[in-house]
Parts: structure tokens; C-alpha cells; sequence
């Protein structure tokens, strides 16, 4: 029997393999949009996968391959995003990004956090509702590890890493979503209470 992929083997000029991940790219993308466009007609908490599928002609089997949960679903709706909020804190221009003091990039983090949230709040939440833990998730890894080094490089040595957790913990979606929806809290109070409170923190050490 043999392994080497037979010449015949084309599906409009490309190898079957290549062509079928090339439909596949192009179907994630096909979902991604109609779920955007579901959201925006209904919200994040009337998608589900059924009214997915439904929506753009497929079979939910097909909506579950794709993303393997409607958390997973939501991730990937987040993808973008949030590889723009991390690109900006890792390498993009000051305070946010490298070269300012560690006290001025906290506090443009959480700023940006804040406002980050404000506009994709409601899919973050849904991302959270999983099997897996959501502080394990790799974007959070990621942010929870940018406090603690921001703190460290700040001079706080009473358990930074903790300290990070604890930081990160007034950024969760959930709690910002009901400061402002329910207690009608506006995006500057949020912003200056982050500044106020990072800020204590690192005078403190």
C-alpha cells in the first residue's frame, strides 16, 4: 500500500488536502460572519449554535467541528480583538506599550482593558463559560503575566504574582458590565478608580 499521494488527486488545480483546507478556512469564515451579523441583530445571548447554523444553511454538526462549543465559538469571535489589545500592550507605542515608567504602562493597561471591555464585554463573558478554567486561557495567561512583571519592575515585592491576580480580578467582564449597565457607573469613573488603585499599590511598596 502505498503513502505517496497519488498526481490525480486535484479538486480545481490543488492537491485535495490543500483544497480542503482552503474550504475550511473559507467556511470558518462564513460562520464568523453570519455570527457577527447574528449578534449584532440580537446580542450575544440569543447565539447559540442551532441559530447559527440555521442561519447560514448548515448542519449544527458542521457549526460544532468548527469551534467545539459555543465558548469555543466566542473565542474565536474574540480572536481578533484581542490579538490587537495584546499587540498593543507588547510592542506598540508608550504608555500602553514598552517605554514608560512600569506605574504609567498599569495604568494605561487597565484603561485600555476597561474600554476593551465596554466593546467586547458581552462576547468575553460568553468566551468564560466553559469545561476549561478561564484564568488558564492563553490571553489571560498572557495579561495576568504582563501585571505581574509590570508590578515587579515597579518594586513590588509583596507577592507580585498574587498581587496581579487580585489587580486582574477588577478588570473581569462580569464586574464591569454591572458597574455600568446596572449602577450606571461611566467609563472615566472606572478609569480613574483603576489609576487610583494601581497607583496605591505601587506607592505602597
Amino acid at each position: 500500500m502505498s503513502l505517496i499521494p497519488m498526481r490525480g488527486a486535484q479538486h480545481g488545480g490543488l492537491p485535495v488536502a490543500a483544497s480542503e483546507r482552503r474550504d475550511a478556512a473559507r467556511n470558518r469564515g462564513l460562520l464568523l460572519q453570519a455570527a457577527r451579523e447574528l449578534i449584532d441583530e440580537h446580542g450575544v445571548d440569543a447565539l447559540t449554535m442551532a441559530v447559527l447554523a440555521e442561519r447560514a444553511g448548515v448542519g449544527k454538526g458542521t457549526v460544532f467541528r468548527r469551534f467545539g462549543s459555543r465558548a469555543g465559538l466566542m473565542v474565536a469571535l474574540l480572536s481578533d480583538a484581542e490579538a490587537d489589545f495584546q499587540g498593543q500592550f507588547m510592542f506598540g507605542p508608550p504608555p500602553l506599550g514598552p517605554g514608560a515608567p512600569p506605574l504609567e504602562r498599569l495604568v494605561a493597561f487597565g484603561v485600555e482593558r476597561i474600554s476593551w471591555v465596554l466593546e467586547y464585554g458581552d462576547l468575553a463573558r460568553a468566551a468564560g463559560v466553559s469545561a476549561y478554567n478561564r484564568f488558564d486561557v492563553p490571553a489571560a495567561v498572557l495579561c495576568h503575566r504582563h501585571v505581574d512583571m509590570l508590578l515587579r519592575q515597579a518594586g513590588v515585592t509583596a507577592d507580585p504574582w498574587l498581587m496581579a491576580g487580585s489587580l486582574g480580578a477588577t478588570l473581569e467582564p462580569e464586574r464591569l458590565l454591572y458597574a455600568v449597565r446596572v449602577h450606571g457607573i461611566a467609563a472615566e469613573r472606572l478609569a480613574l478608580s483603576w489609576s487610583e488603585l494601581v497607583s496605591r499599590v505601587v506607592r505602597a511598596a
